[in-house]
């Protein structure tokens, strides 16, 4: 007999936190018609209508976001003061998308040339319609609202189905917008587990926006394929800091480690390998170690960070680091025997073999491996030898942007560390095997429109061109025209 419900738990305890339903397919496709039947009225709200609703919801969530910090904390694991961090930076882009949405999203005008001079040119752009929205559990405030407030100032529905280990998060935030939406169906929340957000994949949504992992964004891409529903795929990464000798070195190794540790190592864009110049190696691994002696994991209030949300990733966490040290690696801060359920102690690793799988695959987990190159060339190399392209770190006082560029991933951050994710006005996303498509920013919104171009013949010309009764004289004014203004780029 098939489930109908399912359970989260508080993982540090183990314990059922909430109960929620299983969505099955018929209800996922009801979800999907209700949201479709709610579209044309949330579009005619237009940009100030919506812009009202959007920032009325901000201000709920601002008032309640204690509330908010609390569930994610106990969903999830993670301290108070991180889900509350989490929280503000979500109604920061959800504000962002209300306000900017008009101007991003306006018609613009195009030239048209001077052969068709009688012609006016406007683009436009319009919402693809209905959103579906397969969000993550490390951050299931923050990453989802990425898609649903943009998605939202667009002009769509959204539907959203949530990680199985953060459901009520999710519930959370549809029951919040439910409070100052102008009428139902806008905001949907469908509950389940894979079948559910496959699902989704297969209910006709005009566009599919999921993060996770690499191996499982390959089947969202597959399934969403035989439908020609289009996909926005934020994937894994294995995010490089490139430590060059002028540096500032005790900025460097306090930032990269939080960067590697916070949330439990549990962040997409979070540092898992570095790479430092042989000249400065010695004073960051002596700093970032005696630093990451002082941290420690424990359940919310007891730890500077929580335990491994998803159970099964512990295995992983411990097969990356047994692999690194039987692979040459050493181990200068923890070991194999860091990883205690459902803690892991931090774990600080250096001089691991580029090929092991502790340096080609996503560990998210607390550790850090940290490798000596002779100079950025080498460092940003071996940055590049990656499958994954989703983020990056550059610390050096004089040539981070010259760094940055060279780099084969979606965004950097000189000096600083992952801040490229609180900046509501740019694009967040990768290339290679950590996805496509971009969300926050201008091309956030984008994403979820399409453009409808628009000519218009404002007079007509005495010389028909597009006509059966062109002449051998029309023939002849539009080679004349041709020449006149490309002759010079084909001579």
């Amino acid at each position: 007999m098939a489930l109908s419900t399912f359970d989260s738990h508080n993982p540090s305890t183990g314990e059922v936190f909430s109960t929620h339903p299983i969505y099955t397919s018929a209800e996922v496709q009801s979800a999907v018609a209700s949201a479709r039947g709610a579209s044309k009225l949330w579009q005619e709200l237009g940009f100030s209508g919506r812009r009202k609703v959007l920032l009325a919801w901000s201000a709920l969530l601002i008032n309640r976001i204690d509330e908010c910090a609390q569930l994610i904390s106990d969903e999830t694991g993670k301290p108070i003061s991180d889900a509350s961090l989490e929280a503000t930076l979500a109604i920061g882009h959800l504000t962002w998308a209300a306000r900017n949405a008009r101007e991003v999203l306006r018609s613009q005008n195009r030239q048209p040339g001077l052969l068709m001079a009688n012609m006016s040119a406007v683009v436009e752009r319009s919402p693809v319609g209905v959103v579906g929205v397969i969000g993550p559990w490390n951050y299931p405030i923050f990453t989802p609202m990425g898609s649903i407030s943009y998605a939202l100032a667009s002009g769509n529905t959204v539907v959203f189905k949530p990680s199985e280990f953060a459901p009520s998060v999710g519930v959370w935030i549809a029951k919040t917008f439910a409070m100052v939406a102008p009428h139902p169906d806008i905001f949907h929340v469908v509950t389940g587990l894979g079948e559910t957000g496959k699902a989704l994949c297969e209910s006709g949504v005009n566009k599919l926006a999921f993060t996770g992992s690499t191996k499982t964004a390959k089947i969202v891409a597959a399934t969403c394929a035989s439908t020609l529903t289009p996909v926005i795929l934020e994937c894994g990464g294995k995010d490089p800091v490139l430590v060059a000798k002028d540096a500032d070195i005790e900025t460097a190794s306090d930032f990269t480690l939080w960067s590697a540790m916070s949330n439990a190592g549990q962040t997409c864009i979070g540092a898992e390998r570095v790479y430092v110049e042989e000249s400065v190696a010695d004073k960051f691994i002596e700093l970032i170690v005696e630093a990451g002696k002082k941290i420690t994991p424990g359940a919310p209030g007891h730890g500077n960070y929580g335990p491994a949300t998803m159970p099964k990733q512990l295995d992983i966490i411990k097969s990356h680091i047994s692999d690194a040290i039987s692979r040459g690696g050493s181990a200068l801060l923890g070991g194999v025997n860091s990883v205690k359920p459902p803690f892991v102690e931090p774990v600080i690793l250096v001089n691991v073999p580029e090929d092991s799988i502790a340096m080609q695959e996503e560990t998210f987990g607390p550790t850090i491996i940290i490798n000596r190159v002779r100079d950025m060339k080498e460092a940003i190399a071996l940055s590049n030898a990656s499958r994954y392209g989703l983020g990056a770190s550059v610390w050096s006082k004089r040539n981070g942007k010259k760094i940055a560029s060279q780099l084969q991933c979606g965004m950097v951050a000189i000096n600083s560390t992952i801040s490229f994710a609180a900046v509501a006005s740019v694009p967040f996303g990768g290339v290679k095997e950590s996805g496509y498509g971009r969300i926050h920013g201008p091309e956030g919104l984008l994403e979820f429109t399409y453009s409808r171009t628009v000519v218009k013949a404002r007079f007509q010309l005495p010389i028909a061109f597009t006509s059966f009764k062109r002449s051998a004289l029309g023939d002849k004014v539009i080679k004349k025209v041709v020449k006149l203004l490309h002759g010079r780029s084909l001579g």
